[in-house]
């Protein structure tokens, strides 16, 4: 098995024992140390092909064949709706969401995980939980 097939399971491995944990969590809660730490994890590793192949290396990927492309237009809804779930709640809490789609454009989850570590921050110190 090469390293790119092992990464690709221990992210599905990982995505799978990641969303089963939820569905077993409490509605609402948010841990904002987990969503920065995502955050801060995900970044460090995106800065070696950032590094290796380029800031735009991405785009190779997405734009050679139909598979790439449905890939980018997956990753492009999911992110959508992630804000989408979480405009109301960071409404609630008033947090500034419009700044905080800067980083999610820009660096996707990377900022997705950014903007969640804010919003769980200002619920918990609110009270409030979604």
């Amino acid at each position: 098995m090469t390293t790119f097939e092992l990464l690709f399971l221990a992210g599905a491995l990982g995505a799978a024992l990641f969303m089963a944990r939820m569905a077993l969590a409490r509605p609402g809660a948010g841990n904002w140390v987990i969503a920065a730490l995502l955050a801060a994890a995900f970044f460090g590793y995106s800065l070696f092909p950032i590094l290796i192949e380029g800031p735009t290396g991405f785009v190779a990927n997405h734009t050679v064949n139909l598979w790439g492309v449905q890939v980018w237009y997956d990753l492009v809804f999911a992110l959508g709706c992630a804000v989408f779930l979480a405009a109301p709640r960071a409404r609630r809490v008033g947090m500034a969401f419009g700044p905080w789609l800067i980083p999610v454009l820009l660096l996707g989850s990377i900022g997705l995980f950014m903007l969640l570590a804010r919003l769980f921050w200002l619920e918990q110190k609110s009270g409030s939980d979604g």
